[in-house]
């Protein structure tokens, strides 16, 4: 179906008051629901997802039973009839235009592989002041009012879209699933309790390898619903350490890592430094700075270990 739009929706044991908010802003869209079609994954949630979809009739309740976030895109992606795509967390409240948006900005650019834009947080409790630093671990970002694009370069494009309302061009995935399925790599994402991340940056890097281009729209605009336990400190410590430590494998595994790897002995003495170097015991910021660090010593040993063995 030509620029016909699949929806996809991974989730895993949702929150019924969160995903009706999500489900409620799909609801309003201005685009027809003839051009589009709904599949929601349940990644092996503990009991079946209720949602009353009765509203959509191009609409899908998907089982994807490998947990992992990464396996539940893939399912969709699989399944999806569509030639764009459109990635929605359950947690993702868009803009009603934010359909019609999509499919209007890879019509007037055939060489876009995938988009997105801005994604704004919606608290459910007073956040911190000092929160904005860390808004990027939270998959919030503002890029302003105007379109960036990218092509491949030595770098990650910061233009780059993120998971959370990212629009894809089926075709442009071609690699990235064929690597899959010779299981070549693959980056994977959250499991269960892991906040592991990556699966969004080797979407784009792949997309970027085979030749097209990314970009930022800002009329692509989201809420992002931040509950109050993602604001506290223990869950942004441990997010921070795992992003970081996921970011060095997928720069690694694309060829374009910075840093050189660092002995799996030398782990203990470096984040101890860090410690220090960060005067972690002021405050949080200098806190969660010193997780980011031992997050990339994590990641970077990985790759000493890996390198090792090769």
């Amino acid at each position: 179906m030509n620029n016909f739009l699949s929806v996809i929706m991974p989730a895993y044991n949702p929150h019924q008051g969160r995903l009706a908010q999500v489900i409620e802003a799909l609801q309003i869209q201005t685009l027809p629901t003839n051009q589009w079609e709904l599949l929601i994954i349940d990644n092996n949630s503990p009991a079946p997802i209720q949602i009353d979809l009765s509203w959509h009739p191009h609409h899908r309740i998907l089982i994807e039973n490998k947990q992992g976030l990464t396996h539940a895109r893939l399912k969709g992606f699989s399944e999806a009839k569509g030639e764009l795509l459109l990635l929605v967390d359950d947690d993702n409240i868009l803009e009603p235009n934010y359909l019609k948006h999509i499919v209007s900005i890879f019509e007037s650019d055939q060489k876009l592989g995938a988009i997105g834009g801005k994604s704004l947080p919606l608290f459910e409790a007073t956040p911190p002041t000092w929160l904005p630093e860390f808004y990027g671990n939270l998959a919030l970002r503002d890029l302003g009012e105007s379109i960036l694009t990218a092509s491949k370069t030595n770098a990650y494009p910061t233009c780059a879209p993120i998971g959370a309302g990212m629009g894809i061009r089926k075709l442009a995935l071609a690699n990235y699933i064929k690597k899959y399925n010779f299981g070549t790599g693959l980056i994977g994402d959250r499991t269960g309790k892991s906040l592991a991340s990556g699966g969004d940056n080797d979407i784009v890097l792949e997309i970027l390898a085979a030749g097209w281009r990314v970009g930022y729209f800002p009329d692509l605009t989201l809420q992002h619903i931040i509950p109050k336990q993602r604001i506290e400190i223990g869950y942004l410590a441990r997010l921070v350490q795992n992003t970081n430590e996921s970011w060095v494998a997928v720069l690694e595994k694309h060829s374009i890592n910075p840093w050189q790897p660092i002995p799996k002995w030398s782990v203990p003495l470096r984040k101890l430094k860090a410690w220090l170097a960060h005067q972690a015991w002021k405050n949080s910021i200098h806190y969660l700075k010193w997780k980011a660090s031992c997050g990339l010593f994590d990641g970077l040993s990985a790759i000493e270990k890996k390198h090792a063995k090769t």
